[in-house]
């Protein structure tokens, strides 16, 4: 297999792995049809700035560390889903809709990043990725690799930012579309914290079962 063939292939996983509901699609997606476009791209920046910390911890070996401290990987694992399902409950108990002004899950942009920071970091998804996949694309044939880590990561930081950046604008033109109708505004509020809560239990289950 050639360099870019593997790429590609890289590439096609990743994607795959991004395209399925996890935490980080749904924090987006909360972040979006609460606070806009511009929160929704906060959260997606903040997650790609985790994928630089996901990396790190690769190449560190911290990840490893954390497999072999099921303690340690279980926590992680928990604290992400638990957080979700937070915002999950959030939207069920609110009672006014995804309104800026009064939405329990707003916050600043600048707080938003970090939180989708927070999110990318709480991800058993992205853990797993990197324990069992990443490593498989890391050949000494290709060169330093350093600079291979660097290319994966840019390949996943690109994916993102597609995959979640096209969310974030399509739950942005949701928000707006559903402000000018309060009543599918609490039931499209009701059924996106539902969605969060499902996503927070499947993925703390599946994840849990991964270890």
């Amino acid at each position: 297999m050639t360099h870019y063939a593997h790429l590609w292939l890289f590439f096609a996983v990743v994607f795959g792995v991004i395209a399925l509901p996890g935490l980080d699609m749904a924090f987006v997606l909360g972040s979006a049809l609460s606070g806009g476009r511009r929160k929704g791209m906060a959260a997606v920046g903040g997650i790609v700035a985790g994928g630089v910390c996901h990396v790190t911890m690769t190449a560190l070996g911290i990840g490893m560390l954390l497999k072999l401290i099921p303690g340690v990987f279980n926590a992680v694992l928990l604290a992400g889903a638990l957080y979700i399902a937070w915002i999950g409950l959030s939207l069920l108990r609110s009672t006014s809709g995804f309104d800026a002004s009064v939405s329990p899950v707003v916050r600043p942009q600048r707080a938003t990043f970090w939180q989708g920071m927070f999110t990318a970091l709480l991800n058993p998804k992205a853990y797993l990725f990197m324990l069992a996949i990443f490593p498989q694309f890391l050949r000494p044939a290709y060169g330093a690799l350093w600079v291979q880590a660097l290319v994966l990561w840019g390949i996943i930081a690109i994916t993102q930012f597609v995959v979640y950046g096209g969310i974030a604008l399509t739950a942005d033109a949701v928000r707006a579309w559903l402000k000018q109708r309060p009543s599918s505004n609490m039931l499209a509020t009701r059924w996106v914290g539902i969605l969060l809560i499902a996503a927070a239990l499947f993925t703390g289950v599946e994840g849990w079962r991964g270890i």
